[in-house]
């Protein structure tokens, strides 16, 4: 990687307040390799960092820490609202005809423009707004030194020259030169592509030193995934090299698979509407007829089999699923992440707080026979996360439940510590008191016992009884350590094992119901866990939550890729799983075209959210994982995901029916159109009336988004499928065509009618026709009226229909080109539109049963591509920072 730059210490203008600096831009050469009080000395710091009218200063002066904010332009909605082919076509088609001299036809064309481009316009630009909301509701602070003191602040705050703490965890939120370190590495893959963690030091790195191995440096961005330090920000905001790349990125969102279905499907349609309307222009020219009526006519055909209200109907289907899962306590960064929630059909998901209480509470310390022993819990208080000598509270579950109600413990000095981190999966601490000086030494059964010396059959009877018991248990080991001063990883070593500490963690009471309706939604729950098999298996027996199997993730170490793709099939709880496994796990579940969802609140969660197809974090959870998550629950709660998962299909399978509609209805029309215009002596329809007789069908279907679902359509995930559609459009569009014959055969045969009565009973069955087939076709079911349809829906179809009839009535129908038919007409429009349906139920039974529709597999694949640009708009996503990813 070439050389890279960020803001660094330069020129300086005046302030009232002082000398404010300008950062200029120097190579991350020159800010890793130069001593730290060079460095400090250019930014016009301390180590005791900056006081608060001197970052206010700044702040002012170099703007804040954010890569991009969250701005919600009408005019950037709007215009990804005109650029879409469909309503393109309509708008060329609206200015032929005005120019042609169709002034009516212009002026239905501008009314569908007006209401689908409005519409749609309305729903994605209150659906930013909540975005926007949503954004500034998820919050960054981080620890920083002001006025001699640390104390937290937004991170949109930071400026450079502020010292900050970096702890475990976190997101580093600027670009840092590092003053000291403890442990220090970090997740630096989003900028490198390298999933192994870095080690940091102090030390100042090789004059020569790039990104990759710029030790002294930590970057915007990145994760910390272990140890602890603090440092002295050189670069903020888009000065930093992440912010850098972030901004280079721009602000398009990637299309999803639901957006490309639409756009598959517009192309679909476009094809045969120009395909048609060639053919009709020529027929008509060989007929001899005016060129202008044949263009008209032919752009009519055009329109009118092109769904033109479907961004409308798509953007309303959307944001009102949007409200929906608000009110059920599920946040979504994107609306189109809607549909994605909708299809996963297995959900990884962690143990603690979501089969469990999430609540850890220490219920025993006892020696390595299992015997209450209160040595153990005084050596377990000093190896935590909190000073003995001072007590409090802690951040993390397990030192939280440690210390609760725990008074300091005097005569007690510690030394030195080594944080955990996810290799180690344990804490030490050096500690002076009573006794002596000694090292503690507090983890995971498993690794601290691999670190001691004669571990006894006693120990490990006595730990096999707290696992199957399904206690959460933590591992208590120690040694001397006389005239020592400091620690390091290799002091973990020849350890006497002290005993066992014992939390409980009891499970959900609800955890059952939910677990239910995710195996009613299709949906196979698959646990990712840091602890052992035992209390993982344990607790699925108790939650009810059937195991195919259990691997380890020593085990999960040892596979191909090959292997772990039927592992991972196979196999129902992941347990003493890092971080690194359970994103390859996720990953090759995906590779065999099944949808992943994976649910997680902490550090180690990042690498998996992001391989997730659908990344599912809560409210509660740390900054990383919030960050990689599409879908962001206020409620640990599995029903509260089953709900969002339910919801996510419903609006799913309601666009679908405004597209099978569109398909069946418009082209069986259009086709009837275009064969009559062939053999009649006059058009069979008005290009005006064409139009009018689609604005009022698709302004009948704005309702779907409102209308029910059946029980059985949210049992399976269902995805855009192109062949399917076209299937559905040539099995289905017949039909229609063949009820338009026959009309044209009792308008001419029957009734004896001229070209005003052809035109007036065929507008008003093929409205009748195809408005009301929505019944029949929102469905399933056989019979149809086994389903019942959304109140909004039933009123909308049939107002339309009476209004249509109305108009050919109407002081208008005149205008129009309409006249008022005879009550014959009427009467054989409800025998044929009663032989219709049961005609489209007779080929519905057909259709849904047939061997190419079972065999259809209305699957996906996501590839490298997607990937990359589902990880590329997290990271110009707004807010302070860009998201990490692994």
């Amino acid at each position: 990687m070439g050389t890279c730059h960020a803001g660094y210490a330069g020129r300086t203008n005046g302030s009232a307040l002082g000398d404010v600096p300008e950062f200029s831009a120097r190579s991350l050469q020159d800010v890793a390799s130069a001593p730290l009080t060079d460095v400090m000395g250019s930014l016009h710091t301390s180590q005791e960092g900056l006081s608060s009218i001197e970052a206010d200063t700044r702040l002012a002066s170099i703007g804040p820490n954010s890569v991009r904010t969250h701005r919600v332009s009408a005019l950037a909605v709007l215009g990804r609202q005109l650029n879409n082919a469909v309503l393109v076509l309509l708008a060329v088609t609206a200015i032929l005809s005005f120019f042609l001299g169709d002034g009516t036809q212009a002026i239905i064309i501008g009314i569908i423009l007006f209401i689908s481009v409005g519409l749609s316009f309305f729903n994605e630009y209150r659906a930013e707004r909540a975005a926007a909301a949503l954004h500034e509701r998820v919050r960054h602070t981080a620890v920083v030194r002001r006025d001699g003191q640390f104390g937290r602040v937004d991170v949109t705050a930071l400026v450079p020259g502020d010292v900050i703490r970096l702890q475990l965890g976190e997101l580093v939120p600027a670009d840092v030169r590092l003053i000291t370190v403890n442990g220090l590495e970090c997740n630096e893959s989003i900028l490198t592509g390298e999933s192994a963690p870095s080690e940091k030091s102090a030390e100042p790195a090789a004059p020569d030193a790039t990104i990759t191995d710029a030790s002294s440096l930590a970057f915007m961005g990145t994760v910390v995934s272990a140890g602890e330090a603090t440092g002295v920000i050189f670069a903020t905001g888009a000065a930093a090299e992440f912010g850098r790349i972030a901004v280079g990125l721009g602000s398009r969102q990637p299309e999803t698979d639901f957006q490309q279905g639409l756009r598959r499907f517009s192309y679909l349609l476009l094809k045969v509407a120009l395909t048609l309307t060639v053919i009709i222009i020529v027929s008509n020219l060989l007929l001899r007829r005016p060129l202008i009526d044949a263009a008209l006519f032919g752009l009519a055909i055009a329109v009118g089999i092109t769904p033109q209200l479907l961004p409308a109907v798509v953007s309303t289907s959307l944001a009102s699923g949007s409200r929906r899962l608000a009110r059920l306590k599920v946040l979504v960064k994107r609306l189109v992440c809607i549909e994605d929630l909708g299809d996963i059909d297995i959900l990884i998901t962690d143990k603690t707080g979501t089969l469990t209480d999430g609540r850890l509470d220490l219920i025993d310390a006892v020696d390595v026979r299992g015997t209450h022993a209160d040595s153990v819990l005084g050596s377990g208080l000093l190896a935590a996360d909190v000073d003995p000598s001072a007590g409090g509270v802690s951040a993390n579950d397990l030192d939280a439940a440690l210390w609760r109600d725990r008074p300091p413990i005097a005569g007690v000095t510690r030394l030195a510590t080594l944080p955990f981190d996810h290799t180690r999966r344990a804490t030490s601490a050096l500690v002076d008191g009573e006794g002596g000086r000694r090292i503690v030494v507090k983890g995971a059964p498993e690794q601290v016992m691999a670190r001691c010396d004669d571990v006894t059959e006693a120990a490990h009877r006595t730990l096999t009884r707290l696992f199957a018991d399904g206690r959460r248990v933590v591992a208590i080991a120690s040694k001397p350590a006389p005239g020592q001063e400091t620690l390091c990883v290799a002091d973990e070593a020849a350890l006497t094992l002290e005993g066992f500490l014992v939390f409980a963690d009891n499970p959900k009471a609800d955890v059952h119901e939910s677990l239910s309706r995710l195996k009613a939604l299709g949906i196979e729950v698959k646990v990712a866990t840091g602890d052992n098999a035992s209390v993982a298996e344990k607790v699925c027996n108790d939650i009810g939550l059937p195991s195919k199997g259990t691997i380890s993730g020593a085990e999960l170490q040892q596979l191909s890729d090959e292997e772990l793709t039927v592992a991972a099939r196979n196999h129902t709880i992941f347990a003493r799983i890092s971080p690194e496994q359970k994103a390859r796990v996720i990953s090759s579940l995906r590779n065999s075209q099944r949808s992943v969802g994976f649910l997680g609140d902490g550090v180690n969660d990042a690498l998996a959210l992001h391989s997730a197809d659908v990344g599912i974090s809560v409210d509660t959870a740390t900054d990383v994982a919030k960050d990689a998550a599409d879908v962001v629950l206020l409620e640990k709660d599995l029903g509260v995901l089953a709900d969002g998962v339910a919801e996510g299909r419903r609006i799913f399978a309601n666009t679908i029916k405004y597209v099978l509609m569109g398909t069946s209805s418009n082209f069986g029309n259009m086709f009837s159109a275009a064969a009559a215009s062939a053999v009649l002596s006059f058009l069979p329809m008005l290009p005006s009336q064409i139009l009018l007789n689609n604005l009022l069908y698709d302004t009948s279907q704005l309702a779907i988004p409102t209308d029910r679902v059946d029980e059985e359509q949210l049992h399976a995930p269902a995805h855009w499928n192109i062949a399917f559609i076209r299937r559905f459009m040539l099995s289905f569009g017949p039909i229609s065509s063949l009820f338009d014959f026959l009309t044209f055969g009792l308008m001419l045969g029957v009734l004896n009618a001229g070209p005003i009565e052809f035109r007036t009973g065929w507008f008003v069955e093929s409205l009748a026709t195809q408005t009301l087939i929505i019944f029949a076709i929102r469905t399933r079911r056989v019979p149809f009226l086994r389903s019942r349809p959304g109140g909004l829906l039933t009123a909308a179809t049939l107002s339309i229909v009476a209004l249509g009839v109305i108009l050919t009535v109407s002081p208008l129908a005149a205008n129009l080109g309409f006249r008022a038919l005879p009550w014959q007409f009427f009467a054989a429009l409800l025998g044929l539109t009663l032989t219709y349906m049961v005609l489209v139920e007779i080929t519905k039974k057909w259709f849904y049963s047939s061997p190419t529709h079972i065999g259809d597999r209305l699957l996906r694949t996501r590839g490298t591509a997607h990937r990359i640009h589902r990880r590329a708009a997290r990271f110009s996503h707004s807010g302070p920072l860009p998201s990490p990813t692994g």
